[in-house]
């Protein structure tokens, strides 16, 4: 039996895991207890990087005899049943005030659950989402706990050891809020992530067919575009992406990868989530439509018979292009990270946590696969406002959406008359337009409703609830007095 000598644990050694361990033995000061279902993976960890020191566990009783107290784990298995059966048995092995971790992409519904659960039994149970891939767990990731005060005392340090760092110093970790607040955060997290990535998706097709570029020619725009305000780790990615020569063909590896994209269901979770909290996130739902849509082969196969355009798409002056799509990219991101913040309001305030936007938006500034310059700004928007409504319209942002909104008109007029599709570009302009109206055609669709079901409405001009009898001579009367 092993001597209580860790003060941190990982259970799950896969490729995550195994390098969430490797970090975290790194950092001075932590001793790391590491246990897996099949024996060969501890082993072969513990064999491969003996300069870690880990202590290795065979069962889940060796494992919690070699945590100093409070016991403290992060599960790193995959999300569902597996899950669930690991916290099972930890919370067998476990005393009241040790701490469980669920470093996985859990839907936080199911966080919540757990946790309610686990702290029956006096245990700590945390949500902790964890974004930056096999690098980010590896390097220092950005990390979103959720779970209780109690359990921050003690974690806080431990995760502050191994996450990423700002540019100004700040360990990109923060305790978001309790039970669900991390993985919900997390969710929101990929959400953004699926909008950006497709953004920039509809911007290199548009400058490829409008321009006739290659994609190497493309790869060097972006890498300009990401010595200014586009500055991301997505855009430096995306250069390198269009750079890259397929070694057998010779063709751009591009124009080799199928144009089927994948999804692991974080951006589905997210728009299921707004649209239950009735917060619009049209933008993260169209990228995540667009994926739905590129992964049904068979149906665009047969729409080909479908008419487009008569003419084919070109562009006479081709900077001046190029510069109406990088601002139509960077106008609509700032679109997608004020619809994914306002989902972030929504959520808190649906489920009573408390949730510091600021803190948010710094701890993705280093680490996750969001990461970018533009996060400063938001950090300083809700510095100077915490509780402002719409990031939006923040003073910086609202003046590149004023500089920027000529050429996203530009632009996605182009694309419509191109028949080329850009659905997040154009359900972004029209988010936009919708925010800044003065009156939408709300009015007729609630007239509408009270037509077909008597769903009444309200008026401009005076209190109450109202509903018109519609057949006869149209009688309006007040909703209380028809029941």
């Amino acid at each position: 039996m092993n001597a209580a000598a860790a003060n941190i644990g990982v259970v799950g050694l896969a490729v995550m895991g195994s390098n969430l361990a490797r970090n975290l033995a790194s950092r001075e000061g932590n001793t790391v207890a590491v246990y897996n279902r099949s024996r060969e993976k501890t082993d072969q960890l513990v064999a491969e990087h003996p300069e870690a020191g880990f202590i290795p566990a065979f069962s889940y009783e060796e494992f919690a005899a070699s945590l100093s107290k409070p016991r403290t784990a992060i599960i790193m298995v995959k999300a569902g049943r597996g899950t669930d059966a690991v916290i099972d048995e930890l919370v067998k092995v476990f005393e009241p005030g040790d701490i469980i971790v669920d470093g996985g992409n859990a839907y936080f519904p199911d966080t919540i659950r757990r946790e309610k659960a686990v702290r029956e039994t006096g245990i700590n149970f945390v949500g902790a989402g964890i974004s930056g891939g096999e690098e980010g767990a590896l390097n220092g990731p950005s990390i979103m706990p959720g779970g209780s005060d109690e359990s921050w005392v003690t974690l806080g340090p431990i995760l502050k050891s191994i996450a990423a760092v700002a540019d100004d110093g700040e360990p990109c970790v923060t305790h978001i809020g309790h039970d669900g607040a991390g993985h919900f955060v997390k969710m929101v997290h990929n959400g953004i992530e699926y909008a950006d990535m497709q953004l920039i998706a509809e911007a290199y097709d548009l400058i490829r067919r409008g321009t006739g570029k290659a994609p190497a020619e493309i790869a060097e725009i972006f890498a300009e575009w990401n010595r200014g305000e586009l500055e991301s780790y997505l855009i430096e990615i995306t250069a390198e992406v269009l750079r890259q020569v397929d070694a057998e063909t010779g063709k751009p590896l591009v124009d080799v990868i199928l144009d089927q994209a994948g999804a692991k269901g974080t951006g589905a979770w997210t728009v299921q989530t707004a649209l239950s909290l009735g917060v619009p996130v049209s933008g993260i739902a169209e990228a995540t439509f667009a994926r739905s849509l590129s992964s049904h082969p068979e149906q665009r196969e047969v729409a080909r018979v479908l008419p487009g355009p008569d003419t084919e798409f070109h562009v006479d002056d081709v900077d001046g292009f190029v510069e109406d799509v990088r601002q139509a990219l960077f106008a609509s991101k700032i679109i997608a990270y004020s619809q994914g913040f306002d989902e972030i309001r929504a959520g808190a305030a649906e489920y009573d946590w408390t949730i510091d936007l600021g803190a948010v938006s710094k701890i993705w500034r280093a680490g996750c696969i969001i990461r970018a310059q533009f996060l400063n700004r938001i950090a300083d928007a809700y510095a100077e406002q915490p509780e402002l409504p719409v990031l939006a319209t923040a003073p910086y942002f609202a003046d590149a959406l004023t500089r920027g909104q000529a050429a996203w008109r530009r632009v996605v007029v182009a694309a419509t008359q191109a028949g080329i599709p850009s659905p997040a570009f154009s359900s972004s302009l029209a988010y936009y337009d919708g925010l800044r109206a003065d009156r939408l055609p709300a009015a007729l669709v609630q007239g509408q409703r009270d037509f077909f079901g008597a769903h009444t409405y309200k008026r401009i001009d005076k209190e109450g609830t109202f509903h018109t009898l519609w057949s006869g001579d149209r009688t309006e009367v007040e909703a209380e007095d028809t029941h």
